[in-house]
């Protein structure tokens, strides 16, 4: 008897003391006109209803909720984007919809200022618990989610920033905490782009963020998360970026990323708390992410930050849109804050070749300011690889063992896609293709498409020199064999930092306003609706195997009342908006760019204008010298004009 009572009370006396917040007030923020919106207050119902099954609540401390001060998100936002978020659920407000509309993947109703203000409120309250030492660490179970939101404007799920405010309030408000320097490791899937820009300067913050980039392809596709993107002034150094090249990343793929980047410059760095953006959309079977990290992979990782800052652990909900998935990584990292172990298991045995590329990137990148990474990983290490992920291109098909049935998809424009039986999608997918096989139009290519063997890559499939992937090809193979050659009044210009196909260096753009003063050369290829689709899923990144074409008559017939007539057919994407140029022999010109927002964002220097590499270029000038439009003098006369003139 006395044995046992010794060992319980043993076991009472290690067990951690775990605070917990949940309030179901932030369920009444949802998307008023979709109900399958992945961003659903059910997310936060399943991970509160796992943790009351299993146990999970009653071992814990059960904070309540707390709605932020707006002095306190003033600390990282602006006063037009508090006061825009304080009035946007009043009923007396009739554009909420229309402000939506004009922002990245954002919706509003009545109860989206009620949920956001709990949401930062809350992430403040855990922080100050955890930092006073009143608890030794917390879990905020908060939506709307934060690290996307900027300093002037929510986007991508998100309204305010709960992670930077707490993060702020504990530097700045709290002095009696003691709190000088915290590390931010964000492991949602998706960029950390708000939180980055947030410290960008400050050296009191590290900001880890490891997630799906695909060269900035994927959400929030741009080139922010790449790895060369390591702050500035105090801040240098102190923004590190695990951007993976692909989806299918895993347990191995991460541990990797922790092993040799994270935890030898936290050990440097010695911050006095942790605060994690945890979103669990990297997670198996995640229907935007992707990835494949397991429960055990996810206790693992959170296991080893539990090593730094006495333990003082601060874990805030960010994404994750699997309810089964985000339920069962919450529960195991909330057992790993409880007994400070992680879950029994296993996981695959090896990363990615394209993990060790990264990580190699990143420390080379990163050793001037942390000397720890100047040594190099050992071949014996690195040369242990898995093979490579079966995705097309960038899409996030995967399956996990429990679920083979399950196909996930990657939505560039991370709206509502729901799963659908495989047969029924091959039934839709083949009855648009088969709509649109025998209906045609011109393409109009101005970038390395102007070369017929890079334009044939999409149709057939292949790659030429210099690319760094292989095309799949479109489903209808069939070669074109009516070429055209036309100028038009508008203006070429190259952008990004790097892209999927091509690596670093800008790639071409088109800003389809009419100007006399520009001519650009564009080479017309005859081909089919269901081959300029399957262009665009390939330029897009998207996957072939699509219930729906993205291009059809009915938006043909919209924007070809004028030219440049256009329609963004893929939102917040490199080359989702389709441009009708005007007819030739009877049938539709269109090209495909950029949104117009972001050419406003080249312009103003928000997105990089960037000359192309040399294999880049290469291909435009044969284009234009195979195709007869141009001397190759000529032609890199053009490219460097271009690339070198002020985009006005």
């Amino acid at each position: 008897m006395n044995s046992e009572s010794d060992e319980n009370t043993s076991m009472i006396i290690s067990r951690r003391n775990v605070g917990l917040l949940y309030d179901e007030r932030m369920c009444n923020h949802f998307d008023p006109v979709d109900d399958y919106h992945p961003e659903t207050p059910n997310r936060i119902r399943s991970i509160w209803n796992k943790l009351q099954t299993t146990g999970i609540t009653d071992r814990c401390v059960i904070l309540d909720a707390k709605e932020a001060e707006d002095k306190h998100l003033l600390s990282v936002h602006s006063v037009k984007h508090v006061n825009q978020i304080k009035k946007i659920s009043s009923k007396s407000f009739n554009s909420r919809n229309m402000i939506a509309a004009k922002l990245g993947s954002i919706y509003f109703n009545e109860g989206s200022t009620e949920a956001a203000y709990l949401a930062a409120g809350s992430t403040i309250e855990v922080a100050k618990r955890v930092a006073s030492k009143e608890l030794h660490s917390a879990a905020a179970i908060v939506r709307p989610p934060g690290h996307h939101a900027e300093h002037n404007e929510a986007m991508g799920f998100c309204l305010f920033n709960n992670v930077a405010i707490a993060a702020s309030y504990l530097l700045d408000k709290t002095p009696e905490f003691g709190v000088k320097k915290i590390l931010i490791v964000d492991w949602d899937v998706h960029h950390g782009n708000g939180t980055q820009k947030m410290f960008w300067n400050d050296s009191r913050v590290l900001f880890f963020s490891v997630h799906r980039h695909e060269f900035g392809s994927f959400y929030p596709a741009n080139d922010d998360g790449f790895y060369d993107k390591i702050g500035e002034g105090a801040g240098a150094g102190y923004n590190i970026n695990v951007p993976w090249e692909n989806g299918g990343c895993g347990d191995a793929d991460y541990l990797a990323a922790w092993d040799h980047i994270l935890l030898p410059v936290a050990k440097e760095f010695n911050p006095d708390i942790i605060m994690i953006s945890a979103g669990f959309d990297a997670a198996v079977g995640d229907p935007l992410g992707g990835c494949r990290i397991t429960p055990f992979g996810y206790s693992v990782m959170l296991k080893k930050l539990m090593d730094f800052a006495e333990g003082r652990i601060v874990l805030v909900l960010e994404g994750g849109y699997n309810l089964d998935s985000i339920a069962k990584s919450t529960h195991a990292c909330l057992e790993v804050l409880l007994e400070d172990k992680p879950l029994m298991g296993s996981s695959e045995t090896h990363p990615f070749e394209s993990t060790w590329r990264v990580i190699q990137a990143v420390r080379q990148e990163l050793s001037p300011f942390w000397p720890t990474l100047a040594c190099e990983i050992p071949q014996k290490i690195i040369g242990q690889t898995a093979p490579p992920p079966h995705t097309l291109l960038s899409s996030s098909d995967s399956e996990t063992e429990d679920d083979k049935a399950l196909k996930l998809k990657n939505i560039a424009d991370h709206l509502s896609k729901l799963k659908v039986d495989a047969d029924e999608e091959c039934d839709a997918s083949c009855s648009w293709r088969s709509e649109l096989s025998n209906v045609y139009i011109w393409y109009a290519s101005y970038g390395s498409n102007m070369w017929r063997p890079r334009f044939d890559c999409y149709i057939a499939g292949g790659q030429v020199e210099g690319m760094q992937k292989t095309c799949p090809g479109s489903r209808n193979k069939t070669l074109p064999n009516e070429i055209l050659w036309k100028t038009f009044p508008c203006r070429l210009f190259f952008g990004r930092d790097s892209s999927y196909s091509w690596g670093p260096g800008g790639v071409a753009f088109l800003n389809p306003q009419t100007n006399s003063q520009q001519k650009t050369y564009m080479c017309l290829y005859k081909i089919s609706f269901e081959q300029f689709n399957d262009v665009l899923f390939q330029e897009n990144v998207l996957s072939l195997d699509a219930s729906s074409s993205l291009f059809d008559m009915t938006t043909l017939n919209a924007i070809s009342n004028k030219e440049f007539g256009s329609q963004e057919v893929v939102k917040d994407s490199w080359y989702g908006n389709v441009i009708y140029l005007g007819k030739d022999q009877d049938i539709p010109i269109v090209t495909m760019t950029c949104s117009g927002l972001n050419i406003e964002r080249f312009k103003s220097g928000k997105l990089p204008l960037r000359p192309p590499n040399q294999s880049y270029a290469n291909t435009l000038i044969k284009g234009l010298v195979e195709g007869e439009q141009l001397s190759e003098e000529e032609a890199i006369a053009y490219i460097d004009a271009a690339a070198a003139a002020e985009l006005l």
